[in-house]
C-alpha cells in the first residue's frame, strides 16, 4: 500500500514536472516575443521622434522665415505709410500757377504777367511833337518766388519788355511772427499808389508824381510789422541796381492805420524819405509823360538840377465800401541844392472815385495797398466777370524856386473789365491840361491840353 503511493505520488511529481517545463517554455517564448515586439516599437518611436524633430526644425525655420518676412513687410508697410505721409504733406494748389507746398515749411511757385498797350496820343500839332497812334509792350515779366524752412522766403523776377533784361524784385525775406525783414531789391516805402502792384491798379498807369518824383525799387534792407490794424515800415536803400555801384543813400519809413469800419476798410497813412546823393555836381530831373507810356514825349518836365539830396512826405487815404471805393494822396518832394541855391519844393496828387457795376464786386485789400479783384462770377463759370468805372483827377505841379517844368491838370477816366482773377481789359481816356508846359506851341503858347486814349490786355499767373 504505502509502495503503490508512493509510486504514484512519484508519478505525480513527474507528470507535474513535465507540464511545468513547456509551460515555463511558453512563457519565455512570450516574453521575449513581447521584448521584440517593444524593440521594435521603440525603434519606431525613436524614428517617429526624428521625424517629429526634423518636421519641428523644419516648422521652427518656416516660422523664422515667416517672421522675418512679417517684419520686412511690416517695415515696408511703415515705409509706405512714410511715403503715404510724406505725399500727403505734399500738396498743389493753383493760383494762376502752380503753388507747391511740402513739409517742413517749403513752398515754390513760378509767377510772371505780360500787359500789352495801344492807343493814341492828341497834341497839338504846333508843339511839333509826334503823335497819333502808339503801342507797347509795357511789361513782361518771369521770375519765381517760395517760402525756405526757418520763416525764410525769396522772390526773384525780371522783365523782358523793351528788348532787354530788367531786374525788378530780387530779395529775400524773413518772418517771424509779426515781423518782416526783407532784404535786396524791392520797393521802398512810398506812396499807397506806387506799392500796389501794376497789376491792381485802377488806371492803366500810376498817378503822374510816382514817377515823376522817381519812385523805385532800390536795393537795401528793410523791416516791417504789422499788428492788428498797425502798419510800421522801414529801410535804408541805396538805388537800383540798374544804376549801381553808387555811394547814394536813402531812408524811407511809413506808417498805416487800416482798421475796418463797418463793412467797410479804411485806409490812413503816411510816408517820410530822404536820400543823400554822394557825388557833388549830381542832378536830378522830374518830369512825365501823358498817361501812357507808349509815348515818350514829356510835356511837363524841370531838366537837369544840381542836386546833392530829396527830402519828400506823404500822406495817404482810402476807403473801400463794397462795390465803391475813394482814395487820395498827396505828395511833396523837396530838392535840397548845393550852394545858395534855392532850394524848391514840387507837389503831386489825385483823387479818385470807383464804382463796380456788376454785383457782388469790390476791390481787393491787403497789407497796407489795393489787392488783387476777384470777380463773383467770373467768365468761363458762367459770369461775365467784373465791370469797374473809375474817375481821377491828377495834379502835378513842377513849378519852385526858379524852376519851371509845369504844371498838370489830368482829367482821367477808366473802364475795367476783370473777366477772371488772373484776366483784365482797361480802356482810359485822359484830358491832360498843361500850364507853363516844356514844349511851346504856336505864338510860344505853352498853355494847351493833350488828349490821350489807353488800351490795355492784361495776364498775369
Amino acid at each position: 500500500m504505502t509502495k503503490t503511493r508512493l509510486t504514484i505520488s512519484t508519478l505525480a511529481v513527474a507528470v507535474a514536472a513535465g507540464w511545468a517545463v513547456p509551460a515555463a517554455a511558453q512563457d519565455a517564448a512570450a516574453v521575449a516575443q513581447e521584448l521584440a515586439q517593444m524593440r521594435a516599437q521603440m525603434a519606431a518611436m525613436a524614428s517617429r521622434i526624428d521625424t517629429l524633430e526634423a518636421q519641428l526644425q523644419a516648422a521652427k525655420a518656416e516660422a523664422q522665415a515667416a517672421t522675418t518676412a512679417a517684419s520686412a513687410a511690416t517695415a515696408s508697410a511703415a515705409a509706405a505709410t512714410e511715403a503715404t505721409k510724406a505725399e500727403s504733406a505734399t500738396k498743389i494748389a493753383f493760383k494762376g500757377a502752380p503753388e507747391i507746398t511740402a513739409k517742413g515749411g517749403w513752398s515754390f511757385k513760378p509767377r510772371g504777367r505780360l500787359q500789352m498797350d495801344t492807343g493814341f496820343v492828341d497834341a497839338p500839332d504846333s508843339t511839333g511833337r509826334p503823335d497819333g497812334f502808339g503801342s507797347t509792350l509795357r511789361r513782361a515779366r518771369l521770375g519765381m518766388q517760395g517760402d525756405i524752412p526757418g520763416g525764410f522766403g525769396y522772390k526773384f523776377e525780371v522783365d523782358f519788355a523793351g528788348d532787354t533784361v530788367t531786374l525788378t524784385d530780387a530779395f529775400l525775406t524773413y518772418k517771424d511772427g509779426a515781423l518782416t525783414v526783407t532784404a535786396g531789391q524791392h520797393n521802398s516805402f512810398q506812396s499807397l499808389e506806387e506799392l500796389t502792384s501794376s497789376l491792381h491798379t485802377s488806371f492803366i498807369e500810376r498817378a503822374a508824381f510816382t514817377d515823376a518824383f522817381g519812385f523805385e525799387r532800390r536795393l537795401g534792407l528793410s523791416a516791417e510789422i504789422a499788428k492788428g490794424d498797425l502798419l510800421l515800415q522801414g529801410g535804408v536803400f541805396t538805388d537800383n541796381n540798374s544804376a549801381l555801384p553808387t555811394g547814394n543813400v536813402g531812408l524811407d519809413g511809413r506808417i498805416v492805420f487800416a482798421p475796418k469800419v463797418g463793412k467797410g476798410q479804411l485806409h490812413l497813412g503816411g510816408s517820410v524819405h530822404h536820400y543823400s546823393i554822394d557825388n557833388a555836381g549830381s542832378t536830378v530831373r522830374y518830369r512825365q509823360r501823358p498817361l501812357v507810356a507808349f509815348t515818350a514825349e514829356r510835356f511837363i518836365n524841370t531838366g537837369n538840377m544840381t542836386a546833392k539830396g530829396e527830402r519828400g512826405y506823404g500822406l495817404e487815404a482810402a476807403y473801400i465800401g463794397g462795390p465803391l471805393h475813394v482814395a487820395g494822396e498827396a505828395f511833396w518832394q523837396r530838392v535840397d541844392r548845393p550852394g545858395a541855391l534855392a532850394d524848391p519844393t514840387f507837389f503831386g496828387g489825385y483823387a479818385e472815385i470807383g464804382l463796380f457795376l456788376t454785383k457782388g464786386d469790390t476791390r481787393g485789400y491787403k497789407g497796407g495797398t489795393f489787392d488783387r479783384v476777384k470777380p463773383k462770377n467770373p467768365v468761363g463759370k458762367g459770369g461775365f466777370g467784373a465791370v469797374q468805372v473809375n474817375l481821377r483827377y491828377d495834379h502835378l505841379d513842377l513849378i519852385d524856386a526858379g524852376i519851371v517844368g509845369g504844371k498838370q491838370a489830368g482829367y482821367q477816366g477808366s473802364i475795367v473789365w476783370t473777366l477772371t482773377d488772373y484776366t483784365k481789359l482797361l480802356l482810359n481816356y485822359g484830358r491832360m491840361q498843361y500850364t507853363d508846359a516844356f514844349y511851346a506851341a504856336a505864338g510860344g503858347d505853352r498853355s494847351y491840353g493833350v488828349d490821350v486814349v489807353g488800351m490795355r490786355a492784361q495776364i498775369d499767373f
